[in-house]
């Protein structure tokens, strides 16, 4: 069964929270003001909580940031009289999921804690410690470059240019992306600066070797794949 911890002044409105809430099959603690609700928080284990934001001792977007401290993936589900964008924002700003304007519609509200309460929090991608393509090779954390084996030294911006077009084997980069991606600025049609990054790198990369991975795509950019 979900725990919900509700934060609501209006003894009405809780109780009409708590009962609505129970009869759809969850668990509910309530809190009167929002010293009380971060107190719960800290010593219960919830699933979601639904606060106003006009409370005493402690507003709820001061509270929703004290409890994205303490935890940074329970829902946090904000009710309010205040509507208007900038009162939308700074609840989401304050780390709310989502924020419903009173007056609202109970099924409505019983939705959108079943949508809350379905997402998985995000656990944070590992960061791959080499990229490998064909025969080349690039170890990430030590910024070294192979092909077959043997080691290639490159350049700063050589290196971080065959990384991006490595995370992008098979799909043609153009030199407008290259030039954000990689340079961060916008590409001058007017210089050639890409093009001889580009034949920088294939001195490097492909001179010595039988099959070629850096290839032109005229009037379009270029790819790195092992087919011709």
């Amino acid at each position: 069964m979900h725990s919900i911890l509700i934060i609501e002044d209006d003894k009405r409105v809780a109780d009409l929270l708590r009962a609505g809430l129970e009869e759809n099959g969850y668990r509910t603690t309530v809190a009167y003001d929002g010293a009380m609700g971060l107190r719960l928080f800290r010593t219960g284990e919830y699933h979601l909580v639904l606060s106003d934001v006009v409370l005493p001792k402690m507003d709820g977007f001061e509270l929703c940031k004290e409890i994205r401290q303490i935890n940074a993936d329970v829902p946090v589900l904000m009710l309010t009289a205040l509507g208007s964008t900038d009162d939308k924002l700074d609840g989401f700003d304050a780390g709310a999921d989502d924020y419903m304007v009173k007056p609202f519609d109970f099924r409505e509200l019983t939705a959108r804690v079943r949508t809350l309460l379905r997402r998985k929090p995000h656990a944070p991608e590992k960061e791959p410690e080499e990229l490998t393509y064909a025969d080349l090779r690039i170890d990430l954390k030590r910024k070294e470059v192979s092909r077959n084996g043997t080691q290639i030294k490159l350049s700063p911006k050589e290196y971080n240019l065959l990384v991006y077009m490595t995370e992008n084997a098979e799909r043609v980069v153009s030199r407008a992306e290259i030039a954000e991606k990689v340079w961060n600025t916008h590409f001058d049609t007017g210089t050639n600066f890409i093009d001889v990054y580009i034949n920088y790198l294939r001195k490097k990369i492909d001179r010595d070797f039988g099959v070629k991975l850096i290839h032109t795509r005229p009037g379009v950019g270029f790819i790195l794949t092992d087919r011709p």
